[in-house]
């Protein structure tokens, strides 16, 4: 089982939307080093609603590459049609990721029968790990934790990311589930309180930008040392909810590239930050003592 911080990283791009794959290189350099547990690579966060198939393939195997068995690498290869969420799922098979991780079909809205179904497919076509992806916020489908435990038995399901931010929700998810079934945070405000319950660890935004207190959030809110993990989580409380004034990843995009991590780079229909919230979102990058104070 993969626990702790794991990052769900930005796809660094340039100016005119073209990928750049040496800052990827880099941003996955600085996230091994900075004790983050594990990467997802290409999911909601990396823009994968507007990468092409094939750079979505070629993102999956440079970040395998570059990280070298360093960290798990969990790809993000799901999609609103099982054909191509399995054809996806086979290719991060093929380039060696550890894990793949499968969001709820957006748009045509499954039923919860049509969910169990798409899920169950994926998991008998390819034989790698699958981590279901439940975010209603973004899919308007809302995977239940009846389907989820249904589908927990299932070989090669291990886990679910939890993004519905229902703290009363995980629980019991918790309590329906086998404890060898791993129930991630996608919700980075909540994550804390999901851990001290028994959660896996936090599939995180604010894990991109900073990496070294998330995973020391993880590792102590896992190990129940409270104190530990409400000081480090007050740290970057403002980080949880500032990065999500603007559609993610259009923050935490905008603050890497204000830290100097990577040009500013993002492909329509998302727009740059706001100039109203940048001042908003440079202080909460402050307050987490990521950049200079004034």
């Amino acid at each position: 089982m993969i626990k702790g911080s794991i990052v769900a990283i930005v796809t660094p791009m340039f100016e005119d939307g073209s990928l750049d794959k040496d800052s990827l290189r880099k941003l996955l350099d600085w996230h091994v080093a900075e004790g983050t547990d594990g990467v997802v690579i290409v999911g909601t966060t990396g823009e994968s609603a507007t990468v092409s198939p094939e750079e979505h393939c070629e993102l999956i195997k440079l970040t395998v590459d570059h990280v070298a068995g360093r960290i798990p690498v969990i790809a993000g290869s799901g999609g609103n049609s099982t054909a191509e969420a399995i054809a996806l799922t086979r290719h991060a098979k093929e380039v060696g990721a550890d894990a793949s991780l499968q969001v709820v079909p957006y748009y045509n809205r499954p039923t919860q029968e049509g969910m169990y179904r798409h899920f169950k497919a994926i998991a008998e076509a390819v034989d790698l790990p699958v981590i279901l992806y439940n975010v209603p916020g973004r899919t308007v489908a809302d995977m239940s934790n009846e389907t989820i435990a249904r589908l927990a038995p299932i070989d090669n399901i291990v886990g679910v990311k939890d993004a519905t931010g229902n703290i009363g929700r995980g629980i019991e998810l918790l309590r329906m589930v086998d404890k060898s079934f791993a129930v991630y945070s996608g919700d980075d405000p909540t994550a804390m309180a999901l851990m001290f319950c028994g959660g896996a660890g936090n599939i995180s935004v604010t894990a991109n930008v900073a990496p070294r207190a998330m995973h020391d959030l993880c590792a102590a809110a896992m190990a129940g040392d409270i104190a530990k993990a409400v000081e480090i989580n007050n740290r970057v409380l403002d980080l949880h909810a500032k990065l999500f004034v603007e559609p993610n990843p259009v923050p935490v995009k905008w603050a890497l590239t204000e830290m100097g991590k990577m040009p500013a780079g993002l492909r329509l229909p998302l727009a740059p930050l706001s100039a109203p919230f940048h001042d908003t979102v440079r202080t909460a990058l402050r307050q987490a003592g990521l950049l200079p104070q004034s």
